[in-house]
């Protein structure tokens, strides 16, 4: 080849017309089928939609805030605790009656806690189990199904 003649450019029409054949090809694929009533069963979600119960009836019982203070390598920390008790409708007022021993179980758990477990990822949820097994203990079984914490800060 002589280098003084210019390179042979391509053009870059070919790749083009190409493209645009192919996308008019699989529209009107798309809307024939669309159309045609081929592809109605595979958006009907109606038949297999499942169905939802009825939530069972709870009440909520609310603890008195908690707050305890907490000692880590000489530095005084403050934990508050917030949070309510889900409970049989049926057994709000029997909950209630036992408070006092809900709040010492809480009290005496939450004193036991170390900064390092709250820094835990993890650490919430592994101490919401346990208050909730330490309050179940007190009001027996089938009065509280769970508890829930509202407010947990650390200071």
């Amino acid at each position: 080849m002589d280098s003084s003649q210019p390179a042979k450019k391509r053009s870059g029409l070919k790749p083009l017309i190409v493209g645009v054949c192919l996308a008019a090809v699989l529209g009107s694929g798309a809307f024939y089928v669309v159309f045609s009533g081929l592809a109605d069963g595979l958006w009907d979600i109606s038949d297999k939609a499942e169905v939802v119960e009825p939530l069972s009836p709870f009440a909520f019982v609310q603890i008195e805030p908690v707050q305890v203070t907490l000692s880590s390598d000489g530095m005084l920390r403050h934990l508050r605790f917030e949070g309510h008790l889900e409970v049989d409708p049926g057994s709000a007022t029997q909950v209630s009656e036992v408070m006092p021993r809900i709040m010492d179980v809480l009290n005496t758990y939450l004193r036991a806690v170390e900064i390092t477990d709250l820094e835990d990822p993890s650490g919430l949820s592994r101490l919401r189990g346990q208050m909730l097994r330490r309050v179940q203990m007190v009001t027996g079984r089938g009065q509280v199904t769970d508890l829930l914490i509202t407010k947990f800060l650390v200071s």
